[in-house]
């Protein structure tokens, strides 16, 4: 398998991790792109566009430059910006009631729940009483008006845990209800359109050519131990149709088709953004600081606001000890990053976007192969490594 790219003089252990990752972890398509103090310094990709291109006798072709696909929960960095764009414009209170921009909010024992705990998934609604539809998630009112409705399930801002999928939800209203527009056109027109970004929360239609398939994937039987297994307890809440983790994750009942065309066009900020590893990088490397592409995105205060705690842990969906900013995940033992000043999020089976604020780095890993992990897929974490040795 052939590895089209480059990568700056001092970089060249993450080549040697990408092609490694094809090699012994599994990946079959994926590009992962690194920024150092605002210039490219990593810009690599191979293998197939479509996943499930070897069960396909017609095959899919090459994975491109501009490949890009759906990134599942790395989306939640991305969209996180935008709730502090607005407060750095001061549009947006992250100390006030999320009830003051949505009335409708303050019902089930969450009138005193604030936007800082909306975004750090402390607001108690990480599951719903009954889980929507596929069509129901991508209409724009069923979820807004699910998560106003559902009682909270502890009281906003004593504890946390994951909302994987109501994240799209509590956010996109959040931001409709700010600025008027929804959260992935005004991203669009903003931020990633501006800049030239290939990254969407809601696909157009003359970009789907460009997007290839994504399909489950397991590590092939010679990676041996460097399968991630996870603790007991772990397994044994994802695997119980009860807990608080399933529930989560099925807020959206059956789970939708990440490959159909209405789902990709759909605005989930929680799940669905698609995007090149280009994209992902260059967004991380302009919330930090100015890049080869266009001038940063945050203030210093709104990047250090970024990297605070407001979460840190046993988070009760997860089942393991996480850290969030407001709306980015923290470097930690269930996600490791580059550094404790790290920030940024995984997505569920191997996508993963950050920023590290101290060593100048904006980073973006996506492939077309998902594997089981959830915050720590070895093939990121090894180009993460490989990054790190680098500096």
């Amino acid at each position: 398998m052939e590895v089209q790219g480059t990568v700056a003089e001092g970089f060249e252990a993450v080549r040697e991790a990408f092609v490694r990752n094809f090699e012994v972890l599994g990946d079959r398509g994926a590009a992962v792109a690194v920024y150092r103090d605002g210039r490219r310094v990593v810009d690599l990709w191979g293998g197939s566009k479509d996943a499930d291109a070897a069960d396909d006798a017609a095959g899919s072709g090459e994975w491109l430059a501009g490949t890009a696909q759906v990134v599942r929960s790395a989306t939640k960095g991305v969209a996180a910006a935008v709730p502090l764009l607005l407060h750095q414009r001061g549009l947006l209170d992250l100390d006030a009631p999320v009830g003051a921009y949505w009335p409708e909010f303050k019902a089930g024992g969450k009138e005193h729940a604030r936007v800082r705990d909306l975004l750090s998934h402390r607001v108690g609604v990480p599951a719903l009483d009954r889980g929507l539809t596929p069509a129901e998630a991508i209409d724009g009112v069923s979820g807004p008006r699910a998560v106003a409705a559902q009682a909270a399930l502890w009281e906003p801002g004593t504890a946390h845990g994951y909302h994987a999928q109501t994240y799209s939800w509590l956010l996109s209203e959040l931001v409709l209800r700010v600025t008027g527009a929804s959260l992935g056109n005004w991203l669009a027109e903003q931020v990633t359109g501006p800049l030239g970004l290939d990254f969407w929360i809601g696909l157009p239609e003359g970009a789907a050519d460009r997007v290839g398939r994504v399909a489950p994937v397991d590590p092939p039987e010679r990676a041996g131990a460097l399968k991630v297994r996870p603790r007991r307890n772990v397994s044994e809440a994802y695997a119980d149709p009860h807990s608080l983790t399933r529930r989560a994750f099925a807020a959206i009942d059956p789970l939708p088709d990440e490959n159909a065309p209405a789902y990709r066009a759909a605005e989930l900020p929680a799940s669905a953004g698609i995007g090149t590893a280009r994209a992902l990088a260059g967004f991380c490397a302009g919330l930090i600081g100015d890049t080869e592409d266009g001038a940063r995105l945050f203030t210093p205060e709104t990047t250090a606001l970024a990297g605070t705690e407001l979460s840190s842990g046993p988070d009760r969906v997860l089942v393991v000890n996480t850290r969030f900013g407001p709306g980015h995940m923290l470097h930690g033992p269930a996600s490791p990053l580059l550094s404790p000043a790290s920030f940024g999020h995984p997505g569920r089976g191997g996508s993963l976007a950050f920023a590290d604020p101290e060593a100048g780095i904006g980073f973006g890993y996506v492939t077309n192969g998902l594997a089981k992990s959830v915050t720590a897929d070895p093939r990121a974490q090894a180009l993460v490594r490989a990054v790190g040795a680098s500096l």
